[in-house]
């Protein structure tokens, strides 16, 4: 099989991968004329696939050959698909010349599980120690790690790699063992809890040696060896929705918990999309892309708005996230009894619980009520969305006749979003 039909396989079986983005990271250029690439806060260029979804330009799979038979995977060793695997040198070769034509910024690799977690783990690691080593790379890395590879190989793989990541998959045991029985979900998390001790080793060790640059040393002294960075945008997860009967309440507070337990960078979630010859306990219908929006959104107000995720979606109310409206609105609505909010005097936390004020916008009106009585005509002038924030808050020249009127707010936001069907 020639390269780029393997590359039609291999990039089209990564497209299911959501966990991609490319924040953060150790900055590194060629400009001194040494190495080859940068990474400059931008990471991985992204494309679009034919069905929307934004993929990688080199986002690819190692080998789309998997011994595990897991249902909702279209790689599983059950799946009737065609098969390709890259060796080290081509993946090498690949990222090198797409860099060199400007198409890309960096490298998104994964794969199945071929001969065993250590032996793909390995292969894995040496494209990223060829990439960095041997040619000097200096590009993005983000390297899907398998969990029950030795904790030397992710080690390794932190040495060379900008962001780690290892899915969890499911958010619940029971659907994990359902659905990946060969898959230990305590393994996951074991693996997860290795990559945030050697995270955070690295941060401490690089505020050390910042300490000891400022402090002048005896000559007598030898200076100290610069610290090595691991993994320096941190590490990610992905869940699939909509491949069992979890709730989005179940959904957002197993994110939450790994967001405090294991200090994620993100989190991400993948409509579950039907692939062929698919098990019978799976279901058959359109990817919950409108239900995925509102988790992204639902994980936004748990990370930067101050919001737990029993509030978000709480389980007395059914555990689902209504698809009408964003879970902000959502969740002003059903506590009226908050607002009016009066934006001259409320504190940061209730104004970030605003309808249509995001972290930005608060920020800004803090700043300007210092200076004078913020009246509804500044709003817009903070580009604030005015229609939206009006009927929660109290201003100077402006106080809300009634409650809001949460048929007339929903009626007023975009068209209803509506689930898009397989035919």
């Amino acid at each position: 099989m020639n390269l780029d039909a393997k590359l039609t396989i291999l990039a089209d079986a990564a497209k299911y991968d959501a966990s991609c983005a490319s924040s953060g990271g150790v900055r590194r250029d060629s400009s001194q004329g040494r190495g080859l690439g940068s990474n400059e806060g931008m990471g991985i260029c992204h494309s679009y696939a034919p069905d929307g979804r934004c993929i990688s330009l080199l986002k690819i799979l190692l080998t789309n050959w998997c011994q595990y038979d897991c249902l909702y995977c279209v790689n599983r060793v059950s799946s009737n698909v065609p098969r390709a695997r890259f060796t080290i040198d081509e993946v090498v070769r690949l990222t090198l010349d797409f860099y060199r034509r400007n198409c890309i910024e960096g490298l998104f690799l994964s794969s199945g599980i071929i001969r065993s977690p250590d032996y793909t783990m390995e292969q894995v690691v040496e494209v990223a120690r060829r990439l960095r080593e041997e040619h000097d790379f200096r590009g993005y890395i983000h390297l899907k790690t398998i969990p029950d590879a030795s904790p030397d190989l992710l080690q390794r793989a932190g040495r060379y790699a900008d962001r780690l990541s290892i899915n969890i998959e499911l958010p619940t045991e029971s659907g994990l063992a359902a659905l990946a029985p060969e898959k230990d979900g305590a393994a996951i998390k074991r693996s997860m809890a290795r990559l945030r001790v050697h995270i955070d080793d690295a941060k401490g060790e690089a505020r050390e040696a910042a300490r000891a640059q400022v402090v002048s040393l005896p000559k007598a002294r030898p200076a100290r060896s610069p610290a090595k960075s691991f993994a320096a945008a941190g590490q990610s997860t992905q869940m699939i929705v909509g491949a069992d009967a979890t709730d989005d309440a179940t959904i957002l507070a197993t994110s939450a918990q790994l967001y405090g337990a294991y200090r994620l960078k993100r989190v991400y979630y993948s409509a579950f999309s039907p692939i062929p010859d698919a098990a019978g306990a799976l279901p058959l219908k359109a990817p919950p892309l409108v239900r995925e929006h509102r988790l992204y959104q639902a994980d936004w107000l748990m990370r930067f708005y101050g919001f737990a995720a029993d509030e978000i979606a709480p389980p007395s109310g059914g555990g689902m996230l209504r698809l009408e409206v964003d879970p902000k609105l959502a969740w002003a609505l059903a506590h009226p009894d908050r607002f009016p909010v009066d934006l001259n005097r409320a504190p940061r936390e209730l104004l970030l619980r605003v309808p249509g004020l995001g972290v930005k916008a608060v920020e800004r009106l803090l700043l300007a009520r210092r200076v004078r009585r913020v009246r509804s005509e500044d709003l817009q002038r903070l580009h604030v969305p005015v229609r939206k924030v009006l009927p929660f808050v109290v201003v100077a020249d402006h106080r809300p006749a009634a409650p809001p009127d949460a048929q007339g707010l929903i009626a007023s936001a975009r068209p209803a979003p509506r689930q898009a069907a397989l035919f």
